[in-house]
């Protein structure tokens, strides 16, 4: 992997990596197909369409349905999914946090009963290394526990050791698994994550004990779980600076269009979240005047595309009128066409920052971009 910043303005950075699936212009919004799909019936043809760069996937779902030694036996994710892009698998971390309630934490790992059928699967540093593996993502993250944004210090402070010392294993496993003859992917890169709730002094320290190990890439997590949008910016304002400086840096799970604004200018470059998919399920679209939701009635009659001028494929050739009437309809084609249009405009939301870091003029661009969402739709 080559990590290149081509440009920079403030702490904003404007890069390019390098990978075995092809160049990353950052920052980046990584679209969230969990299960290998992008919720919404949206297919990689479409990704492509949309200018999507980097897919994102997980170990844990992967794991639990097909599974991954199925994919790995088909060729590896890239293959199965016809997906010829980087791919970022997340590494079942997150399902520690999110599926508190059918899990036990050990040193060695993570006891869970799947959200299927209940049966008992364990998953330590090794095992999410040997899944990854398989699935032969361009991108591994190293298996972390999230702790939840209200646990107390010294939960979270042994959590964080621990989670250095899963860190140390991910990157050894990862080692041997490259080396394997029969290996999907020789070149996967691991990133570490940076954990530590909305304790700087615990951030900071964990941040240096894992820069310590020259890792591909560093993710900040544990974020978007709780804690208010200004604790966000200010736990970036502290931990960034005391991440390498030469690798791609990773905030977890966000966000809205005005957190990656933020996050960018607190020297962010990936970022990805399920909320352009999720919203577009439910009738709720981005533009940048704010948010619509296309069930209000004002929209019965609306002939104007979701956005005037978006170049997405439901603005091309579609009103507000008939994806609204899609949507009450329950028709399929009504989520797709929202879900689309929110890809794009987050996936385009970044060409824009990218140009704006080009240009010299981010900084405009930021004001002026949260200004007009703040403002609201104009009708």
């Amino acid at each position: 992997m080559e990590y290149e910043i081509l440009k920079t303005e403030g702490r904003a950075k404007r890069a390019r990596v390098s990978t075995v699936h092809g160049e990353i212009q950052t920052p980046v919004f990584m679209n969230v197909g969990t299960v290998a799909a992008i919720k919404g019936a949206v297919s990689t043809m479409d990704l492509k369409e949309i200018h999507t760069q980097v897919e994102l996937s997980n170990t844990y779902h992967l794991h639990v349905r097909t599974g991954d030694k199925l994919i790995k036996q088909f060729g590896g994710l890239h293959k199965f999914m016809n997906w010829d892009r980087p791919i970022l698998t997340d590494s079942g971390g997150f399902q520690v946090f999110s599926l508190a309630g059918m899990r036990k934490i050990k040193e060695e790992g993570v006891y869970f009963q799947s959200h299927i059928d209940g049966h008992r699967i364990f998953m330590g540093p090794e095992e999410s290394m040997q899944i990854q593996s398989n699935l032969g993502s361009t991108i591994a993250m190293a298996f972390d526990e999230c702790p939840s944004s209200v646990a107390d210090r010294s939960y979270i402070q042994n959590s964080v050791e621990r989670t250095t010392r899963w860190l140390a294993r991910c990157k050894t496993e990862m080692a041997r698994l490259n080396s394997l003859e029969d290996t999907v992917n020789p070149n996967q890169l691991l990133f570490g994550i940076n954990q530590g709730g909305v304790y700087e002094d615990i951030r900071i320290e964990h941040a240096k004990r894992i820069s310590e190990m020259d890792l591909d890439g560093y993710a900040v997590g544990g974020l978007a779980v709780g804690e208010s949008h200004e604790e966000m910016y200010r736990i970036l304002d502290a931990v960034v600076p005391y991440l390498p400086k030469n690798k791609p840096t990773y905030l977890m799970g966000v966000g809205t269009p005005a957190n990656i604004l933020e996050g960018v200018d607190r020297g962010i470059d990936f970022f990805d979240c399920v909320y352009p998919s999720r919203n577009g399920r439910h009738g709720h679209v981005y533009t940048k005047h704010g948010k619509l939701n296309l069930f209000n009635a004002r929209y019965e009659l609306d002939s104007r595309p979701i956005e005037e001028g978006c170049q997405c494929p439901a603005c091309r050739a579609y009103s507000r009128a008939y994806i609204r009437h899609l949507l009450k309809a329950k028709e399929m084609l009504g989520m797709r066409l929202c879900v689309l249009h929110n890809l794009y405009f987050y996936n385009n939301l970044m060409t824009e920052i990218r140009e704006s870091i080009d240009n010299g003029c981010f900084a405009e661009y930021k004001k002026n971009m949260l200004e007009s969402m703040a403002a609201g739709p104009q009708d």
